[in-house]
């Protein structure tokens, strides 16, 4: 993350930020500055300008109902470690002159705690609950920045591309689910420009791996929890089997080593196992029970494509089906393309959108493709599933 950092140790604040000013001055106006702007920031600036942001106004804020956030709160699993970054960094925050803030996936800002004067201050930046801070609304900000490059981000003074913004510092980071993979929202520190420190950067990483350890720590007792309420049905359990929860993460196996995940159940839907071979999940309490079949066919699948792609299977006499998006479509038919050898996430990338960069992208879609599909497609390369046939048509 410290590549990341706007300034660095020693840095007079002052003279940087008037430095910036006059960068940003020559770039709005069209003329050449002797000092470009960091890569990052120039990829928003590009971004925020394709939007139709305008730097010199404050743009519109619109935070959401107090109804809607608290909706939001609810759903954001961000709820579980809240106040666990909030006990870590409030005793500093007041002495140090930053907020600590929250939010969702969206951007919404959830929660935001902190200095007094400082939540004030942001109280007239619109930097409040319930608002939306991506570029496309605010122009060049850590948080929308950090979403839309999915990587820490920090902005320092004129780096902001809304004038209002400029008296400002922030680092943002993008957080996800250690369990799940799947975003969860930014973690961000911000104050007045002429406050930070370079200890900032540090700081906010140290949120990051607080909130996925205290999440971790959550799943193992969830695990627990599922070891514990199904032991009595699956004492007389014969056979070997595993016992797992709605994401694949194995709380018990009985006659197989297992690995530590596997891929998430789908009812009715055959999966393979490494060391049991293929099984038909059946659903105990909160979790799912694994078992090998005493039929080890071919799974046959096929992909009937149009606008509403369908795929079907049918193993063992037992039909499934489920429809798909175009996008995620597109994405099976690659994987099942490249064979056995199966396919990076750089080289799904490139299929997908015809060059570089969307590594990412890729990744995201695999992941919910298999939310979708199961185990019918395996990872690290991407390909399918040991006796899985796709056909076509």
């Amino acid at each position: 993350m410290a590549g990341f950092a706007a300034v660095g140790p020693g840095t007079d604040l002052g003279r940087h930020a008037q430095e910036l000013a006059r960068v940003r001055d020559a770039v709005l106006s069209g003329t050449r500055s002797t000092s470009p702007l960091r890569p990052v920031v120039a990829r928003s600036w590009a971004r925020t300008l394709s939007a139709g942001v305008r730097p010199d106004v404050a743009n519109a804020r619109d935070p959401l109902k107090v109804g809607e956030v608290e909706r939001r709160r609810r759903d954001s699993r961000l709820r579980l470690v809240v106040e666990e970054l909030a006990s870590v960094v409030e005793p500093v925050a007041e002495a140090s002159h930053f907020l600590l803030v929250l939010t969702d996936a969206d951007g919404v800002i959830l929660w935001r705690r902190g200095a007094a004067a400082v939540r004030r201050q942001a109280d007239a930046l619109g930097f409040e609950e319930g608002a939306l801070w991506t570029e496309e609304v605010v122009g060049t900000n850590a948080i929308g920045t950090a979403l839309a490059e999915q990587a820490p981000v920090q902005l320092f003074s004129a780096e902001h591309f809304e004038q209002h913004q400029h008296p400002w510092y922030c680092t943002a980071s993008p957080i996800h689910d250690p369990v799940t993979g799947d975003l969860l929202g930014v973690v961000d520190v911000s104050g007045p420009a002429m406050t930070l420190h370079p200890a900032v950067v540090a700081l906010v990483g140290t949120a990051v791996r607080l909130a996925q350890l205290e999440l971790r720590r959550q799943h193992e007792s969830s695990l627990a929890r599922l070891r514990e309420a199904t032991e009595p049905l699956l004492t007389a359990a014969a056979g070997p089997h595993l016992l797992v929860d709605e994401h694949g993460w194995v709380a018990r196996a009985v006659g197989v080593r297992a690995p530590e995940r596997v891929a998430a159940p789908c009812a009715g839907l055959s999966q393979r196992v490494l060391g049991l071979g293929l099984c038909v999940p059946e659903r105990l309490g909160d979790g799912w029970v694994l078992r090998a079949r005493p039929d080890d066919a071919v799974v046959r699948a096929r992909l009937v494509g149009g606008d509403r792609p369908l795929l079907t299977l049918d193993h063992a006499g037992e039909p499934w089906s489920v429809g798909l998006s175009a996008r995620h479509a597109e994405v099976l038919r690659i994987v099942a393309a490249a064979g056995p050898a199966g396919i990076t996430a750089a080289g799904l990338g490139r299929a997908l959108f015809g060059d570089d960069g969307h590594e990412v992208t890729a990744r995201a879609e695999v992941s919910r493709l298999r939310r979708v599909v199961g185990a019918l497609v395996e990872s690290s390369p991407y390909r399918l599933s040991d006796g899985v046939e796709l056909l076509h048509g």
